[in-house]
Formats: structure tokens, sequence, C-alpha cells
């Protein structure tokens, strides 16, 4: 049998790819790379910058000019990576809300994706990898050993956002953060450039009602318990 050495696992906002792929990295001793938040570095970048992600030509522009690097977690405050844009540490910085109201526009854009896709490829391809994200088992990396397909329905997902998003302290309703998924999940699965959409070749878990422990078990047999 041949060993398993490079996994893909795609799926929708909030369907717990991120959390899965970086506990299953651990188990299994590979890096965790999820490839999302070289599209936010991006996005962070060109806000910084005082670009608008509407400005297609100078966001691609910039994709091909900025480093990013992501690295095994650099401080011990709850990350599951660090992310570094020319060599600063932006990694919460990632995760504020221009950041996730630009993102969607910015990964749309053909030049960044063949920008970000490049780099994630010859990461992805060194092996001993969890790659994450909404694009790997089908563009990517379709060569990949195992791809995995997580999702779970609007209003599961939405919750879970909303919870993350109040223990961050931010000050959201719940019906504000279920527009914005469904709003997202809506622009990922219509984009002409990479949508999202599980491989043919993927295998599809429901984490619908399932803690993270649940979900992992079942990837774990997937994999046949390594």
């Amino acid at each position: 049998m041949k060993r398993i050495s490079v996994i893909a696992i795609d799926g929708p906002t909030a369907s717990g790819k991120s959390t899965i792929g970086g506990l299953l990295a651990e188990r299994l001793g590979f890096i965790y790379f999820d490839t999302g938040v070289m599209y936010r570095a991006v996005t962070w970048a060109a806000l910084r910058r005082g670009l608008s992600p509407a400005d297609e030509a100078g966001v691609v522009a910039l994709a091909e000019r900025i480093v990013i690097d992501v690295r095994r977690p650099t401080v011990a405050d709850g990350r599951q990576y660090t992310v570094l844009v020319d060599g600063e540490d932006v990694t919460w910085e990632l995760r504020r809300p221009e950041v996730e109201a630009g993102v969607s526009q910015v990964s749309a854009y053909r030049g960044v994706r063949q920008a970000m896709t490049s780099q994630q490829r010859r990461i992805g391809q060194a092996g001993d990898i969890v790659m994450v994200g909404r694009d790997i088992g089908t563009v990517v990396l379709p060569d990949a050993d195992i791809k995995l397909y997580l999702d779970a329905s609007l209003e599961e997902r939405a919750g879970r956002r909303y919870r993350e998003k109040l223990q961050r302290g931010e000050r959201v309703t719940m019906d504000e953060v279920l527009t914005a998924v469904r709003q997202r999940d809506q622009f990922d699965s219509s984009r002409a450039i990479a949508p999202l959409r599980p491989a043919e070749d993927a295998i599809h878990i429901d984490t619908e009602g399932l803690s993270i422990a649940q979900v992992l078990e079942s990837v774990l047999e997937v994999l046949g318990d390594p």
C-alpha cells in the first residue's frame, strides 16, 4: 500500500477543515498549510498599501512581488501557524473584518490565484503535508494521495463562525454572520476561476452536529487510523 504523504482537504467556510487539518497534521507529524492565509495575506497587504480589493491590476501586481511565508507557530498564543509578509508577522491581522470582507474578491482574480497556486504546489509536492483550502484537490494538488471534502449545513457553519467571532470579542449578530457565510458560499462556488467544489474522487465527510474529536476520528478511519 502506498504511503500517504500528501493530504488535500477542501470545504466551504467553517466546515471544520482548518481545525481538522491542523490536528491531523499534528497527529501525523506533517506540515499544516492552510492556503487561505495566502489570499488573506495578499488582501491584507493590498489594504495596507491603500489598494482597494476591487483594483484587480494593482492587487495582481502586488501578489506577484510580495513574499509570503507560512511557518510552524513561532509564538505560543494559540496560533496554528505563523504567516509572514515580507518578513512581518501578520498572523492575527489576517482575521481582521476588513480582510474578511475583501478576501473573496481578491482570491477570485486569475493572476492572484496563479501567483499563489505555483507556490502552494511547490510546497505541497515536497510531501508530508496536510494542505487545506477550497481548490486543493481540484487544482493545486490533483494528485494528492488522499482528498477530503468537509461540509455541513449553512446554519451549522454560520453558528460556528458566530461563536468564533464572539470569542474574539467581535460585536456581531447571528443574522449578520449567516448573511456573510451565505454570500461567501455563493461567491466561492460561482467564481470563474477554481470554484469551490469537491474533486470527483474526494471522500465526503459531513461534520453536521459532530464534535471536533468525532470529525477527526472519521478522518483517521479514512486514513486507516495511522
